[in-house]
C-alpha cells in the first residue's frame, strides 16, 4: 500500500457526484488505407489479450486505520479489462453531435473506486471512416500533462509500425522509490518560504505586476454546479496562430489566451451577461529556463492573468492579455523554485476554500475560468498504423469555475477541447464559433 502525495490526496477527498476528478482526452484516428472492415475489432481484441496492466494502471483506494480511503493506494492483483475497455459504435448518422453526446456523458460518470481509477472505449461508426479513443483517469493517478506524454509513448512516428501501444499497457519510467517521500520533502521545504512568497506577492501586487486575487468579477461561470457535463472541439491549423504571433510580436499562448478571451466576450454578451470588468484566467504557465534540459519534475507555476474581456478591440486585447502574463512571468521566473511554488499557493488559496462544504458561496470569485495550453506531439503520430488526427484534452469543471479550456497541438494543429456544467453553461456548442471569429478577428487586427 502506497501514501499518497497530499495533492493526489486532495483530489480524491473532494471528489462528489457533482464534481467528478477525472481528466480525459478524445483522440480521433485516421485508418490505414488497406485496413479492412475488421480494423477496429482486430485492434479492440489485441488490447483484450494485453492483461499484463502495470501497476500504476491497477491503483485503486485503500483503506488504512479502519476507514481512510482518500490516503493511500492498494493495488488491484488483477484488471477486469471486459469492465475497463468497451468497444462501442455511434447510433447514425454518426457525425459530431452523436460523438460528442456520447463523450459528453461518459465524462459526467464517476470512476468506481473499488476498482483501479482508468475507464477506455473505442469507438467506431463514425461517418467520415474514422475511429476514437476516449480514455479517462482519477487526476489523483496523474495530471493532464502526464497523460498526453503516456499517451505520446504509446504512439509512434513510423506509420508501418502495427505493433498496439495502449496507454495502459506501458509501463512507467524507472524512478526513485522515494518519490513520495521526496514530495513531502519538497513541501518541508516549501512551508518556511511562504512568508517570502507572501512578501513577493505583495511587492507584486504593489507594482501591478500580478492580477489580484479574489478580485475577478463574478459572471454566469462562477456559480456552484451539477454533475452533468457538456463537451464541444475544434481544430485550427497551428500556422494560422503563429502568423498573428510572427505579426504581433506576441507568443502563441498570447494568441490561445486572445482568441479564448474574445470567444467568452461573445459569448456571454449575446447571453446579456458579460461585466464591465474583464475577466481573469488561471493560466498554468512553465518556469523553465531556455537552458533547462526539462528532466527533472515540472516547473509550472499557476498565472493569473487578465483576459481582457472589457476591450472591444482585438488587438488592444491581445497586447493587454500579452502584457499581464509576461508581467507575471517576470515575478515567477526571477524567483528559486521553492519560492515560485509558494507564491503559486499563495495566489490560488483562496480557491480552497470554495471546495469546502458551507464555502461555496463566498462572495468573492479567485478566478473566473482556467485556460490550459498543454504540448502535444509535433509530427504526425501513429496507431497501430492508424494516423492521429486530432487530439481534445477534456478537463475538469468544479464549483465556481463552470468551464475549462484546455488546448493541446497535434502535429500542424491547434486542438480545443472544452468542458463545462451542462446546466450552468448552456448551448456550449456556441463557444467554437467565437473562438473562430476571435481567430479572425485576431488575423484582421494582425493586417
Amino acid at each position: 500500500m502506497d501514501l499518497l502525495n497530499p495533492i493526489d490526496a486532495l483530489f480524491l477527498t473532494i471528489e462528489s457526484r457533482e464534481h467528478p476528478m477525472h481528466v480525459g482526452g478524445l483522440q480521433l484516428f485516421e485508418p490505414p488505407d488497406d485496413a479492412d472492415v475488421d480494423f477496429v475489432r482486430a485492434m479492440y481484441d489485441e488490447a483484450m489479450a494485453a492483461t499484463d496492466v502495470p501497476a500504476r494502471f491497477r491503483r485503486r483506494p485503500g483503506r488504512i486505520l479502519g476507514g481512510f480511503s482518500s490516503v493511500a493506494w492498494s493495488h488491484a492483483e488483477n484488471v477486469d479489462l471486459g469492465y475497463h475497455l468497451h468497444r462501442c459504435a455511434l447510433p447514425a448518422p454518426g457525425g459530431r453531435t452523436e460523438l460528442l453526446d456520447l463523450i459528453g456523458r461518459l465524462h459526467s460518470t464517476l470512476l468506481d473506486r473499488h476498482r483501479p481509477l482508468w475507464e477506455g472505449r473505442i469507438i467506431e461508426g463514425l461517418a467520415d471512416g474514422r475511429f476514437a479513443l476516449y480514455v479517462k483517469v482519477h487526476h489523483a493517478m496523474m495530471d493532464g500533462v502526464s497523460a498526453l506524454r503516456l499517451l505520446q509513448r504509446a504512439l509512434t512516428d513510423d506509420p508501418y509500425d502495427t505493433r498496439l501501444r495502449m496507454p495502459w499497457t506501458i509501463e512507467r519510467p524507472e524512478r526513485d522509490p522515494d518519490a513520495t517521500a521526496g514530495i513531502w520533502e519538497q513541501i518541508r521545504k516549501t512551508v518556511p518560504h511562504m512568508a517570502t512568497g507572501a512578501g513577493i506577492t505583495a511587492r507584486a501586487l504593489a507594482r501591478g505586476q500580478l492580477e489580484l486575487p479574489l478580485s475577478a468579477p463574478h459572471t454566469m461561470l462562477n456559480v456552484p454546479i451539477g454533475g452533468a457535463r457538456s463537451v464541444a472541439v475544434a481544430s485550427w491549423p497551428l500556422e494560422r496562430i503563429r502568423a498573428v504571433r510572427r505579426a504581433t510580436g506576441s507568443t502563441v499562448n498570447d494568441v490561445i489566451l486572445a482568441m479564448s478571451a474574445g470567444a467568452l466576450r461573445s459569448y456571454l454578451m449575446e447571453r446579456n451577461a458579460l461585466p464591465d470588468k474583464a475577466l481573469t484566467a488561471m493560466v498554468p504557465v512553465s518556469l523553465r529556463s531556455p537552458t533547462d534540459s526539462g528532466s527533472d519534475g515540472n516547473m509550472v507555476a499557476a498565472l493569473l492573468c487578465t483576459l481582457g474581456t472589457d476591450i472591444a478591440d482585438a488587438g488592444q486585447r491581445l497586447h493587454t492579455i500579452g502584457d499581464s502574463v509576461r508581467r507575471a512571468k517576470e515575478v515567477f521566473q526571477q524567483l528559486p523554485r521553492p519560492e515560485a511554488i509558494a507564491l503559486s499557493a499563495l495566489l490560488l488559496s483562496p480557491l480552497v476554500t470554495t471546495l469546502i462544504p458551507g464555502f461555496q458561496a463566498l462572495p468573492r470569485v479567485p478566478y473566473n475560468l482556467v485556460v490550459s495550453n498543454v504540448p502535444g506531439p509535433r509530427k504526425p503520430v501513429y496507431l497501430r498504423g492508424a494516423r492521429l488526427d486530432r487530439n481534445y484534452p477534456l478537463s475538469i469543471p468544479y464549483d465556481g469555475q463552470a468551464m475549462n479550456i484546455t488546448i493541446t497541438n497535434t502535429a500542424d494543429t491547434l486542438d480545443f477541447g472544452l468542458v463545462a456544467c451542462r446546466r450552468s453553461v448552456p448551448r456550449l456548442p456556441r463557444m467554437i464559433g467565437h473562438l473562430n471569429s476571435a481567430l479572425e478577428d485576431l488575423e484582421a487586427a494582425a493586417r
